[in-house]
């Protein structure tokens, strides 16, 4: 039986743990709600910016030379560049580990493709370190502030690489934010950029021709997916970091009454095994 000193000890340990449990729940509720508001804002502009891609890409279906941007290049699947968005600490719960089983889902469905993969995220960086893959890029410390430059700067190099057909398709992993307690795992294709189909034209009066105005249209498109893309898992990572806190926190709690039971307990036996010795002795001397 443990004394009552290392029960006490084991308390003062748990309360500690506690709170900074607490503070990190609260550091991450703080986060959320920049965050969230970043996302509600990018979405509408990313939704308008498709919409106007499909009522252009109508407008020019039968013009030859939108077959030929290498950003709509339909080629056989034997390069695949994976972008994968982890975070750059723990304590999220499940938020990494999922991110990490899916792509290694993608990439066994697809066992005769080869894969490149650049990691976004310290967290996938580190997992993928120690397998023997292609590691194409590394990025750290861009979800602790999402700037649209750096989005710009990953998608200009994917666009390049992949007009170039030193790659055939790009594919993006991440999380998107749901709500505080859910976050849905999203992968979806970037590159070559699937066209609206079946779509009417829309009677629009272009200053510029749409087929001009689309080849400006699809690199700006890239770089928005790849934005939403950081702000979704900035928004989902402090969500889920904030209910695996929560949770902690609670259980925190628990073991906090459970010890205190305990310790109760413990001390009656020493007491009462205290009486029974004095008595004893008493008993023992008449």
């Amino acid at each position: 039986m443990p004394s009552l000193i290392d029960i006490r000890r084991r308390i003062r340990s748990v309360k500690n743990t506690q709170q900074i449990t607490k503070a990190m729940k609260m550091v991450s509720a703080a986060k959320l709600r920049r965050a969230q508001d970043r996302v509600i804002s990018a979405r509408p502009y990313v939704a308008m910016l498709r919409q106007v891609l499909g009522n252009v890409a109508a407008a020019v279906a039968l013009d030859e030379r939108v077959a030929s941007n290498p950003l709509l290049a339909q080629r056989p699947e034997r390069r695949i560049a994976l972008v994968l968005v982890t975070a750059d600490k723990g304590l999220a719960g499940a938020f990494n580990s999922n991110l990490i089983k899916a792509a290694m889902k993608f990439a066994s469905e697809h066992p005769e493709q080869q894969f490149e993969y650049l990691l976004v995220g310290r967290k996938g960086r580190d997992f993928y370190r120690k397998r023997s893959v292609t590691v194409a890029g590394e990025y750290t410390g861009l979800t602790a502030k999402v700037l649209y430059e750096d989005a710009a700067g990953i998608a200009h190099g994917l666009m390049d690489r992949f007009a170039k057909e030193e790659i055939d398709a790009v594919y993006l992993i991440n999380n998107e934010f749901k709500s505080v307690m859910a976050q849905k795992l999203a992968v979806s294709r970037v590159l070559p950029v699937e066209m609206p189909q079946h779509q009417q034209p829309i009677d629009y009066i272009f200053e510029q021709p749409p087929a001009e105005l689309l080849e400006s249209l699809l690199p700006r498109y890239v770089e928005m997916e790849i934005y939403r893309a950081l702000l979704e898992s900035a928004a989902a990572e402090h969500a889920a970091r904030m209910t695996a806190m929560e949770s902690a926190t609670s259980n925190a709690a628990e073991m906090i009454e459970r010890l205190t039971l305990y310790m109760n307990r413990v001390r009656q036996a020493s007491i009462t095994k205290e009486i029974i010795e004095v008595v004893s002795g008493a008993l023992a001397l008449e």
